[in-house]
């Protein structure tokens, strides 16, 4: 499940490019998917795997990191949403169009994130703390021998800690917590394929 060039996502055709111009890639990962036996669209996809909670479930290194990080963010009150968070919310860029196109009115949770915009292949979501302000995008697009999902990630600077948080997480998101991600969006896949 590789880490990918910028240049090899920016070259894909997605709304994210224009809508979140200005917030830094902070970095871009792609796993092929082989060719089910119907065609299958990224909605899909996430509503079938919403309602097997079996499936995509992250492994125990990855979940034991992610409970982790949320107690010391308890202790140290890193998830405390900012008081400006509806004005600076990637979703009031959101043009009418974007609205009536998107499958899940902006502001849903998903999670621990909330949609910006659900499109068919293509989902926007939102997170702010203290940390930071960041986004992630999962996108699928149809290829010679199946699909490939990309899974995409933007950071913008929430204050002074955001860098320093962002460089002390960055060898656990890449060698840990998206892999095993990745891993599971391929599980989950292929449960349905």
């Amino acid at each position: 499940m590789p880490q990918i060039s910028a240049t090899e996502f920016y070259a894909q055709p997605l709304r994210v490019h224009t809508f979140l111009a200005g917030v830094p890639l902070h970095d871009v990962w792609a796993v092929d998917l082989p060719r089910p036996r119907e065609p299958i669209t990224l909605a899909e996809l996430h509503r079938r795997a919403s309602r097997d909670r079996s499936i995509g479930k992250l492994p125990g290194p990855a979940r034991s990191l992610l409970r982790f990080r949320f107690f010391l963010g308890r202790i140290f009150r890193l998830e405390d949403t900012p008081k400006d968070a509806g004005a600076r919310s990637f979703a009031a860029r959101l043009t009418a169009q974007d609205r009536a196109q998107s499958l899940v009115p902006a502001g849903t949770n998903d999670g621990l994130f909330q949609v910006v915009y659900r499109f068919e292949n293509e989902l926007l979501l939102e997170l702010q703390n203290r940390t930071a302000h960041a986004a992630s995008l999962s996108a699928l697009a149809e290829t010679a021998d199946g699909y490939r999902y990309y899974f995409a990630v933007y950071v913008a600077k929430a204050s002074w800690i955001t860098p320093l948080y962002m460089a002390l997480i960055d060898p656990f998101r890449k060698w840990i917590v998206y892999p095993a991600l990745l891993k599971s969006i391929r599980t989950s896949w292929l449960a349905f394929a």
